[in-house]
């Protein structure tokens, strides 16, 4: 009897361990998404525009758009409503967040976003077409994504 006991517990184990084992990580810069805080409604999904990061193996994954400003402004805007509380999501996070940053340009005037909780922050109320951007700096490297928004 304890030999039967003996091979369950060697068999659970080894299931155990190999589901451990199979597990696969994406070591791509995360996606980024803004959501409503009070719903978890999806509002924007921000686009990758700079790039300098560490993938599987330490393989560099690097892109850069030249004029941010430009291709932000091509995206589709969302609404927003002003003074608008929205949380940072990744769609995945094999990587440890160093630095989080928030800009909001109306027009040439940048305004600094406080990324509260470590993934929220308000927008502007004052009313206006603005273009988004978020730095993320972290333990594989950089990535910066964009987004354009009309605060109403």
């Amino acid at each position: 009897m304890e030999r039967l006991f003996r091979g369950i517990f060697l068999a659970c184990f080894i299931v155990i361990l190999a589901g451990c084992i199979g597990e696969e990580y994406d070591f791509t810069p995360p996606a980024v998404t803004l959501n409503d805080s009070s719903s978890l409604k999806n509002l924007a999904e921000l686009v990758e525009v700079n790039i300098d990061w560490r993938g599987e193996e330490g393989e560099p994954l690097t892109k850069e758009t030249e004029d941010v400003f430009a291709f932000a402004k091509e995206q589709t805007p969302v609404s927003i409503s002003s003074g608008q509380k929205v949380d940072i999501e990744f769609d995945s996070q094999d990587f440890a967040v160093e630095e989080l940053e928030v800009s909001m340009w109306k027009q040439d005037v940048e305004m600094k976003s406080d990324v509260m909780d470590g993934r929220s922050f308000y927008f502007p109320e004052e009313k206006g077409e603005y273009v988004i951007v978020l730095d993320l700096r972290s333990d594989r490297g950089k990535a910066q994504y964009v987004g354009n928004a009309v605060v109403e």
